[in-house]
């Protein structure tokens, strides 16, 4: 049908476009850790969309996120029939978080395409100030820290296979393409639970400028004892999962 083929299309296109930009993250993760103060977090990587492409491009990269988004919905509502019962739940799951995943980039990326702007730092200084605001704010950082958790261990356990349709493609490129996944999940999990981690600092502490979001949790773990090195490895793993988000693109299941 015409529509099913419009609808792969633009899912495809919002892979691509989600390897687009965490390929960039990597590379201004990589420039934080060798001193130049960028900002490297998916806001920044749109912003450099924007700047290269313009505001056409970030539509586009708005456009195919948020279709992923509403795929992974359906998904964790109705999906995953073929499922045995115990692991339809957990595959609802799984979709259930790329929502979130998809749907932050193509929020971000509308927002940045529109001129709007705003930092998850001013957010957090204003839950900061209710009574159960530390509270909440700690709570954020263990769901993210969690959620991260599940997702190196997505990685670890291949479990991020089952999506994926290599019909027709060669051992090499499998072997490859599980190895890239494992790798890139796993940086992927570290990298959201150092974000978890900063959340719950900014509570504790009461400094909502630790709780900015990538950027200000990258440049905290840049200026740790070997922080560089640190970075750079992370820098390199979101690389590697930019790599395996462009394979997914070609071998997702739809």
């Amino acid at each position: 049908m015409p529509e099913l083929r419009i609808f792969s299309l633009l899912a495809r296109i919002g892979l691509t476009c989600y390897a687009a930009v965490h390929l960039i993250v990597a590379w201004l993760a990589a420039q934080v850790a060798l001193g130049d103060n960028e900002r490297a977090d998916k806001a920044g990587a749109l912003q450099i969309v924007a700047a290269e492409g313009g505001a056409w491009l970030l539509w586009l990269v708005a456009a195919g996120t948020g279709v992923l988004a509403l795929w992974q919905l359906l998904e964790a509502v109705t999906g995953h029939r073929h499922a045995a019962p115990r692991r339809r739940w957990a595959r609802r799951a799984v979709s259930g978080v790329e929502v979130v995943l998809y749907g932050l980039v193509s929020y971000s990326a509308a927002k940045t395409a529109t001129g709007a702007s705003g930092k998850a730092g001013s957010v957090v200084a204003g839950v900061l100030t209710r009574p159960w605001g530390a509270a909440a704010v700690i709570a954020a950082g263990v769901v993210v820290i969690l959620v991260a958790a599940w997702l190196a261990y997505r990685g670890a356990r291949k479990k991020f296979l089952h999506d994926l349709d290599f019909g027709g493609a060669s051992a090499t490129l499998r072997r490859s393409a599980t190895r890239l996944g494992q790798i890139g999940w796993c940086a992927v999990g570290v990298t959201y639970a150092t974000v978890g981690a900063m959340f719950v600092l900014a509570a504790v502490r009461y400094d909502p400028a630790k709780a900015g979001g990538l950027d200000p949790a990258l440049k905290t773990l840049a200026v740790q004892p070997y922080g560089q090195a640190l970075l750079l490895a992370l820098a390199a793993g979101i690389a590697v999962f930019s790599v395996f988000a462009l394979l997914e693109a070609r071998y997702r299941r739809l």
